[in-house]
């Protein structure tokens, strides 16, 4: 199996979605012994629309704002046949069509979830399963994503508790049928708010757009290319931000003009301070007067909403987009939780003083997550086969500590920007410190970080080393 190791830790994975995949396939082709655990009866996580695990947030005109070639995953492009920003369905496909690519669906037992996972005292994983199962593992890898538990405003806008419309979240949104001749108010400025505001406009009688804060909208396209494909400029993570951010921002200026043109409010912060909100479509909504845009909610009163400045309107619907809460239900709240969406992780993966956990795509990069995660479970696997080694503890708490400080610099403070990244930046430095400790692995004799010490599974069931 291993030419330096007679025996590898077992690993579980929880989550089958774009994040935990990734990491299967790299355990898989790896060797190790693992088992993946899926709540659904199908992979693809948040991109399944209707996924009856109910955690998905898709909705039936879902159409992704990162380009086919940025969310693709390394080894396995996505066909050219494709649109460049490709529907749920086309995502949902390609997911599939990769694990069954990769061989290793035998891997993933699905519709079945992971309740409660606790580290022993000998530090192998206690994981027990939803069907009363219980396995022990020396790796815990976790890819249970982080856009499924709804974020509603905090605290609630007065008059909530008596308004006499529906309010929902746009977790609960699949399709505009329910908003054909109503008036709607969307609350927010990012991704979610402003898809679901166009789709809106088709159908409804009136459709508002309350943004709590200014947002860079940039569209899908510039210069007649996705506006995220590599860039010399724009994704190169050799330059200076600084650099990289006036020449971003004189491109998306240049083609859309000031927000204020457009009835929006003007951002309070530079570009890249805050998640920029990619939409092709709203802009051209917006100016045909089928959205109109509004301040803040102030108040809800009744069967109207009254804004910031002082203006009410009608309203049957209001839906929030307002985010999401980072969550681990299987684990014990004092053991590990993210209060205000706050987790610090050594390079967004690992946990201090847990040397077998790992987090698979708990990141929000100004791009796609799924290279981010494949990048990270390729890692998760050379640390666990002994090809990788941490820095030492005082360097690892201050590379942390230095993170940290930096996205509170450079980003807007808000439970949205609390695990922000640069897709490009991230992939750059990832690989380097990959390289950083392959070189403390050779000096350390290629020693196993984790001790295998659960049982695994048959060998037949795992890949060649």
């Amino acid at each position: 199996m291993n030419d330096r190791h007679s025996r590898l830790p077992t690993a579980c994975v929880i989550g089958a979605g774009s994040s935990g995949i990734a990491a299967t396939k790299a355990l898989y082709e790896r060797g190790l012994d693992f088992d993946c655990f899926e709540k659904s009866d199908q992979v693809g996580g948040n991109w399944v629309f209707g996924n009856r695990n109910g955690m998905s947030a898709a909705y039936r005109g879902l159409f992704i704002n990162t380009s086919r070639e940025r969310m693709q995953y390394a080894d396995y492009p996505m066909p050219k046949s494709i649109p460049d920003f490709p529907h749920h369905t086309h995502i949902a496909k390609y997911f599939n069509d990769y694990v069954d690519h990769f061989g290793f669906r035998h891997k993933i037992t699905f519709d079945t979830g992971v309740e409660h996972a606790a580290r022993g005292p000998d530090g192998v994983w206690d994981v027990r399963l939803e069907d009363g199962q219980s396995r022990r593992y020396d790796a815990l890898l976790v890819a249970n994503g982080h856009h499924w538990n709804p974020r509603w405003p905090e605290p609630p806008f007065p008059g909530s508790e008596d308004f006499k419309g529906v309010q929902m979240h746009a977790h609960s949104y699949r399709d505009n049928g329910i908003l054909a001749d109503r008036d709607v108010v969307i609350v927010g400025m990012g991704n979610s708010a402003m898809d679901i505001a166009v789709e809106s406009s088709y159908v409804a009688r009136n459709t508002y757009l309350a943004a709590r804060r200014g947002a860079w909208v940039v569209p899908k396209y510039l210069a007649g290319r996705p506006v995220d494909r590599k860039h010399p400029i724009f994704s190169n993570p050799r330059l200076p931000w600084r650099l990289r951010r006036a020449v971003i921002q004189r491109a998306i200026t240049s083609a859309t003009g000031p927000m204020e043109n457009y009835g929006l409010p003007t951002p309070d912060h530079k570009f890249g301070e805050a998640h920029p909100t990619v939409s092709g479509r709203i802009l051209d909504r917006i100016v045909h007067g089928t959205i109109t845009p509004q301040a803040n909610i102030a108040a809800l009163e009744g069967e109207h909403v009254r804004f910031a400045d002082g203006t009410a309107v009608h309203a049957d619907y209001v839906i929030y987009c307002t985010g999401y809460q980072i969550t681990f239900p299987f684990f014990d709240p004092d053991f590990i939780s993210a209060p205000d969406n706050r987790i610090e992780l050594f390079r967004r993966v690992f946990l201090p003083d847990v040397p077998n956990l790992f987090f698979i795509g708990l990141l929000q990069p100004l791009g796609a997550i799924m290279p981010l995660a494949e990048a990270q479970g390729r890692w998760v696997c050379d640390y666990l086969r002994g090809d990788y080694r941490l820095p030492a503890p005082d360097q690892l708490r201050e590379d942390i500590r230095r993170d940290q400080d930096a996205m509170r610099k450079r980003y807007v403070a808000s439970k949205r920007h609390t695990i922000q990244v640069d897709f490009d930046d991230y992939l750059h430095a990832l690989a380097k410190e990959r390289r950083a400790g392959a070189e403390r692995a050779r000096a350390a004799g290629f020693a196993l970080p984790v001790a295998p010490r659960a049982p695994g599974a048959p060998a037949s069931e795992s890949a060649a080393a």
